[in-house]
């Protein structure tokens, strides 16, 4: 038996000052298994450490090109076409990385508690915003980038909405944000063929 303790820097939820009253033996995970290699590629530049991509294969990452005012109808739509093309909408979130989604909002109006238990309906898509699913995760995620300027958080929020997919990962936003945001590499890496 022992004690293990995991921890992803790049997706912690509070500041964190101190040391563990017990002493740990600090090691490198540098293996990603969540993700498919499609989608752990989009963000491997983005992780503080070279990862190994040991997820297995799978479609794509698709990518809608849109400006920041118009990627939550985009997403809207994404949501519409995944669940046409046979995706639960259980295994669905639509993430936002700035202002947030109407369906949340209404949701969360409802209370904190009602709101998290949507998080496991069966029967619905569950919306939220990229800061408040860090360590959750979806078959699919559509990923709505919303922010209309670059911030002090806005690299963060992007690698945790890449993150956050298993199977499929659907982007609707601006290259050139992204480009502003997480570099050339990442915008490559969701559009191939794409060059600077």
């Amino acid at each position: 038996g022992g004690l293990y303790v995991f921890s992803d820097e790049g997706q912690r939820v509070f500041a964190r000052f101190g040391q563990p009253p017990v002493s740990l033996v600090p090691m490198m995970l540098d293996q990603n298994l969540r993700n498919t290699k499609q989608i752990a590629s989009t963000f491997a530049t983005l992780t503080p450490i070279r990862m190994r991509l040991f997820g297995g294969d799978g479609p794509q990452v698709h990518f809608i090109e849109c400006e920041p005012t118009e990627a939550m109808e985009a997403g809207d739509d994404a949501v519409d076409e995944l669940i046409d093309d046979g995706w639960r909408p259980e295994d669905i979130a639509l993430l936002t990385t700035g202002s947030r989604h109407l369906e949340q909002s209404e949701r969360q109006a409802r209370g904190q508690a009602e709101y998290w238990e949507t998080l496991w309906d069966a029967e619905q898509v569950f919306y939220g915003h990229v800061l408040g699913f860090k360590g959750l995760e979806r078959s699919a995620i559509v990923l709505v980038l919303n922010e209309t300027h670059v911030g002090e958080r806005s690299r963060e929020r992007i690698y945790v909405g890449l993150s956050r997919a298993r199977d499929q990962l659907v982007v609707c936003g601006s290259s050139a944000m992204i480009r502003a945001i997480a570099g050339e590499d990442v915008v490559r890496a969701l559009i191939p063929g794409r060059g600077s």
